[in-house]
């Protein structure tokens, strides 16, 4: 069994430190374009402008040791929150993409630092609560 992620390439955002960050995703934030490495850029296929997908990246600056934090004088556990401190930090977002490249992706608003590396990309599939 292969228990290793293998980065698929990286995310280019305006963000150069935690504190220029945004502190969530937002469809009419900065575009951010999502390099893939040249061995996966076959996998976009398929793929269409305006489709809203799930990205998944790595954080690697986040914490991994807080199971409480902090939100506005109130203690919440981090499952409660989408703060990037947490036991593994996966980063996830959905939003649409604006444009499609060769072996990019644009989409507008991620919350992640230059370079964040990442781990998977998958069409959005949304349900509604009441059918949970």
């Amino acid at each position: 069994m292969n228990n290793v992620l293998n980065y698929i390439g990286s995310i280019q955002t305006p963000f150069a430190t935690l504190d220029a960050c945004p502190h969530n995703i937002h469809k009419h934030q900065s575009p951010c374009r999502i390099q893939l490495e040249h061995q996966y850029k076959s996998a976009l296929t398929g793929l269409a402008k305006g489709q809203p997908i799930l990205i998944l990246y790595w954080l690697e600056q986040a914490k991994r040791d807080l199971m409480l934090q902090s939100r506005q004088g109130q203690q919440l556990g981090t499952f409660a929150l989408r703060s990037p401190h947490r036991p593994n930090p996966i980063g996830a977002a959905i939003l649409p993409i604006a444009e499609i490249g060769e072996d990019y992706l644009i989409v507008r608003g991620l919350d992640c630092l230059n370079g964040t590396p990442l781990l998977d990309i998958k069409p959005a599939i949304y349900q509604e609560r009441n059918e949970i």
